[in-house]
């Protein structure tokens, strides 16, 4: 198998697993968005990686809706809002210039911190949520209600940062690095 198919395979089953870790409760989609944009170097594809994710997660709870799995379908009002939101993240993998802790570390954070304000105003102006008013103590309230949701997001998105990013650097330090060396055409 050449690179390029192995990655491809990678991708789809990256894909696939995040989809299911979404429905279990731990999503990755702003994880894989920050790691598409560090290391796709063509950005809409970088960008496309974290929306299909998303869909195929949003897909697969709209199939366990229909079959009284769970309480919610994968299809909402507002959906579009946050592909976009979840899509704007990917800036901040792009903004990983050298690739050390401190500067994946900052946009492991910045992300699902930029990500909750974005997406809890949107949640507070547009009406949803619990319909608090449209002064400043209603958009306090709309990001207090918010909190368990930003403490889940940090999480999955530290964890499943780590397994990309280290995943990603020993692919590269240990597998291409020594089929190099042993003369394995890429």
């Amino acid at each position: 198998m050449t690179l390029k198919r192995n990655l491809l395979i990678i991708f789809v089953v990256l894909l696939v697993l995040s989809a299911v870790c979404r429905v279990a409760g731990f999503a990755p989609q702003l994880a894989i968005a920050i790691f598409a944009g560090a290391i796709i170097r063509d950005k809409k594809l970088a960008f496309a990686l974290p929306l299909v994710s998303m869909l195929l997660s949003d897909v697969l709870y709209e199939v366990l809706f229909q079959l009284g799995y769970v309480n919610y379908g994968g299809f909402y009002e507002g959906q579009l809002l946050n592909y976009f939101l979840i899509a704007s993240v990917t800036v901040f993998g792009f903004l990983i210039r050298r690739w050390n802790v401190l500067q994946i570390a900052a946009a492991t954070i910045a992300a699902p911190a930029a990500y909750f304000i974005l997406s809890n105003f949107a949640v507070w102006i547009g009406g949803g949520g619990w319909f608090h008013p449209k002064t400043f103590d209603g958009l306090m309230s709309t990001y207090r209600d918010g909190l368990p949701f930003l403490r889940s997001s940090l999480e999955s998105t530290i964890i499943f940062s780590a397994v990309l990013f280290v995943g990603y650097y020993l692919l590269q330090r240990f597998v291409l690095e020594h089929r190099y060396l042993a003369g394995v055409k890429l």
